[in-house]
């Protein structure tokens, strides 16, 4: 990674000299399987004659560089990364020719050979600054242009870039060695937009088509593609349906017609995101593609992925951030805006329990890590980019921004919207220029407001304080706020509280009230006189971004009752509120892990449910005190089988019960239960062992010793596919044995070559270790591979391992030490990398804090 960065006082200089007019993109892809031919042309003005500059070009070899008909010697200009352009005119032509150099971990021109058919596929993933892996570009987002691609590919592929493709010029007798014809697709040129939307898929894809017309009456080709090993698991006309409820839904919020000439989502394989929003021509995760059964709550995600990107084509596409200081911007509105689509105009009304659930306890926790950080936060350099496409990004953005809605009013909220992408079509835009538009629609006054909750970290606390008379009569209810002491920022809240009481066997709402909420104590005057309700609710509907306690008397009536409140988004607030005092070390987890056995069995929001169930299995094998560890992993894994066998025949719940089983059960009695369903001598009703449930039985069979390479050969076998490839590694680095751990390391750490998921498969395997005594050895080797990881593999790679291969689950005092002197023998180590541990190891000390809260 040296030499790749790009910082933003060089991109604010280069944006102040260059004006970019278009390029012209010429591609080969059919020369081999390791390079690319690619040739640019750059058309752009300079401010200052005879100045100088660069652009960024990270190559395998450059052949040529021509500059205004001169050539310059690559050798002199070109370092791999960037090149040298000198003595620039007014008005400059570039013609770069080179190789570049296919990837497998998921950045630039990915490149992957399906297992199943032996056929190649090829996409890009450019954000942040991996454009420049397949041509010559100045690489920042204000620096738009149109870009025209001419790519020569095998003539039976499919190829898309972000304008509609066009016919191929076939070349019959242009034959490779391998007696492939191949043809050229010559593309017209986009709309201004910025590099890192730009795209190209290649491939011999499977296509579904369909159309739309938009609010100006324009036809909208639409288009939904997958591997052909994986075609007949695609549901398009469920995808299409979602994608064009979002079109009418936006278009009409924002009174702006979809700004691009087609729409074509493609699902690709061994993506690192859930999906990209490449200008007209989406990329998304084959997660997405359902060769299994997979729970309610990832149809949901799928459903909310899919309108978050169809919101980019407005917000980040067609108006673009100016650097990427606002990149919160870009994420948070699309998070926010694919959650309220979801909710208003699909099937999946309760989207905003599933925001609560998932998005803002993801913000709430990294919010709280010692990395936290402003939601505009300082971008020097696009090592810090990649860093912060994190919790605060995406989840306290979107937050945030419900907050907003609720404090300026929603119809002022679009209208707002709508005339900032009028006014900044095609454009780049900072943060202000959001807000002064929203000031204008609301006539509220955000300045204070954006300082307060933009421009400084950390998360709020908000407790009710509640006196009532003999009769039980409210005589004052107060609304206490607080900060941690390291961010102690007091912010304006706007939010809803409610009153629960226990009517016919239900915990229901009979009355709301909704205020502004504002420094350390606030009188609520309108709820004095009230009969004090079974259970007191602050942040009711979930439109305010605080950390909630409840009162004592309410908590035990919710936890007593957690399973009659009615409302679902009601219910996971409280879900919520007594996880985050468990993970504060406020309540103990072993009474965590009671409360989730004795009423998750009733949850009704898969999300909700997902993460109840994951929050549980951390707390029993971190959370405990070390002496009941075992028994209470023990009891879970028990308690989940038995809450699998107890469920409705063919239920959501059954399924996510089963799934939990399998993620623990090598730590209880039942993993002849677990032997049983994989062979197919026990059986639960309705339950389906298909091939990806069947991994994640085998994979547990491998970590509780009952199974090894034989069984996991045998399966693969019968699985020729890149999922079957990824769940054989996965099943491999979970062997519960020293030679285990050694080959799983040895394969990602001291070998280069596994790919992006690859590496993510094995990592979750290496991980998973019910005997400590397996993973305590490799830390001292974690620590000592980490400069060299960071320096000589690439970001995608490099972060996985630094993330996922630290031993959390040892979730000791020894880890926390060795982490420490890491940290202090390492200051000038990159200050992305010393976030990444600083992460890791905060995670484990506050695990050591509710250790010791649960052993009093």
């Amino acid at each position: 990674m040296p030499g790749e960065n790009l910082t933003r006082l060089e991109a604010e200089e280069r944006a102040a000299l260059v004006t970019v007019h278009d390029y012209d993109v010429v591609l080969d892809v059919t020369v081999g399987p390791e390079v690319f031919t690619t040739t640019t042309t750059v058309r752009f003005d300079a401010a200052t004659p005879g100045a100088s500059t660069f652009i960024d070009a990270i190559t395998a070899k450059v052949h040529s560089v021509t500059l205004n008909g001169v050539s310059l010697d690559p050798a002199e200009v070109s370092d791999g990364v960037r090149i040298q352009l000198p003595n620039l005119a007014a008005e400059n032509v570039l013609v770069v020719e080179a190789d570049g150099r296919y990837m497998n971990t998921g950045e630039g021109l990915h490149r992957f050979v399906d297992p199943a058919d032996g056929e190649v596929y090829l996409y890009t993933q450019f954000e942040v600054p991996d454009s420049r892996r397949m041509f010559a570009v100045f690489e920042q987002p204000d620096l738009k242009a149109a870009f025209a691609f001419t790519v020569t590919a095998p003539s039976h592929w499919q190829v898309v870039s972000n304008q509609p493709t066009p016919e191929p010029q076939l070349h019959p007798s242009g034959r490779r060695a391998d007696d492939v014809s191949t043809a050229t697709w010559a593309f017209e040129p986009t709309p201004r937009i910025s590099s890192y939307i730009t795209a190209l898929i290649a491939g011999p894809y499977d296509v579904v088509r369909d159309e739309l017309t938009s609010s100006d009456g324009r036809t909208i080709p639409l288009g939904v593609f997958s591997r052909k090993s994986l075609s007949q698991y695609l549901d398009a006309d469920y995808i299409f349906e979602k994608t064009k409820q979002g079109f009418e839904y936006f278009e009409g919020k924002f009174d702006v017609p979809y700004p691009f000439a087609k729409y074509d989502q493609l699902f690709v394989p061994e993506y690192n995101a859930g999906a990209m929003e490449n200008a007209g021509a989406v990329t998304f995760t084959e997660v997405y593609v359902f060769r299994s059964k997979v729970t309610d709550a990832i149809k949901e995600r799928r459903v909310v992925t899919i309108l978050h990107e169809l919101a980019h084509m407005w917000f980040g596409d067609l108006v673009t951030m100016k650097w990427w200081n606002d990149l919160w911007l870009n994420e948070s509105f699309a998070e926010w805006a694919s959650t309220i689509a979801t909710a208003e105009a699909t099937e999946w009304h309760h989207a905003w329990t599933t925001f609560n659930s998932m998005e803002k306890s993801w913000a709430y926790r990294q919010d709280q890590l010692p990395s936290t950080h402003p939601i505009v936060a300082e971008i020097r350099d696009l090592e810090d980019v990649l860093v912060n496409f994190d919790g605060i990004t995406y989840a306290k953005g979107g937050s945030v921004l419900k907050q907003l809605a609720a404090w300026v009013g929603i119809e002022a909220f679009f209208t707002g919207v709508s005339a900032y992408f009028k006014k900044h079509a095609w454009g780049n835009t900072t943060l202000a220029d959001l807000l002064g538009e929203l000031e204008t629609a609301s006539g509220r006054d955000l300045s204070g407001w954006s300082k307060l909750w933009l421009e400084t970290a950390g998360v709020n606390t908000l407790r009710p304080e509640i006196e009532t008379d003999d009769s039980g009569a409210i005589t004052s209810f107060t609304v206490l706020q607080s900060a941690h002491p390291d961010y102690p920022t007091i912010r304006p809240h706007r939010l809803a509280i409610g009153f629960y009481n226990l009517v016919d066997g239900k915990l229901v709402r009979e009355h709301r009230v909704e205020l502004d909420v504002d420094g350390e104590r606030t009188d609520v005057a309108e709820l004095v006189g009230l009969a004090r309700p079974d259970l007191v609710l602050l942040n009711d509907d979930d439109l305010a971004y605080a950390k909630i306690r409840l009162d004592e008397p309410s908590q035990a009536v919710a936890i007593a009752n957690l399973s009659k409140i009615e409302d679902p988004l009601a219910r996971a607030l409280v879900w919520s509120s007594v996880w985050d005092a468990t993970r504060d070390a406020e309540t103990s987890a072993s009474d965590y892990l009671d409360l989730v056995l004795g009423n998750v069995a009733s949850e009704t929001e898969s999300t909700t449910l997902r993460i109840i169930l994951a929050n549980a299995q951390l707390a029993a094998s971190s959370y405990v005190a070390p002496g009941h560890r075992a028994d209470a992993r023990r009891a879970l894994a028990d308690g989940f089988w038995q809450l699998a066998q107890q469920a409705e025949a063919g239920s959501d719940a059954q399924f996510q019960f089963v799934k939990a089983f399998a993620a623990i059960a090598e730590a209880g009695t039942q993993v002849d239960a677990l032997a049983g369903l994989f062979d197919g001598s026990i059986a639960l009703d309705g339950l389906d062992i298909d091939t990806d449930l069947g991994w994640e039985l085998l994979i547990a069979l491998v970590a509780a010793g009952r199974a090894g390479d034989a069984e996991i050969d045998a399966r693969l076998a019968t699985d020729k596919t890149a999922t079957g490839q990824e769940s054989a590694a996965h099943a491999r680095a979970a062997t519960p044995t020293a030679e285990g751990k050694q080959r799983a390391w040895a394969s990602i750490v001291e070998s280069d070559t596994a790919t992006n998921s690859v590496v993510r498969t094995t990592a979750a395997g290496f991980v998973r270790a019910d005997e400590q005594a397996l993973l305590a050895p490799f830390v001292e080797r974690y620590f000592g591979m980490l400069g060299e990881v960071w320096t000589t593999r690439s970001y995608a790679i490099a972060e996985k391992l630094v993330e996922l291969l630290y031993p959390a689950t040892l979730a000791n005092r020894a880890l926390v030490d060795a982490s420490h002197a890491w940290l202090d023998a390492n200051q000038d180590a990159a200050p992305a990398l010393r976030r990444l541990v600083i992460e890791n190891v905060a995670g484990v000390e506050r695990a050591l804090a509710a250790q010791a809260r649960d052993g009093r």
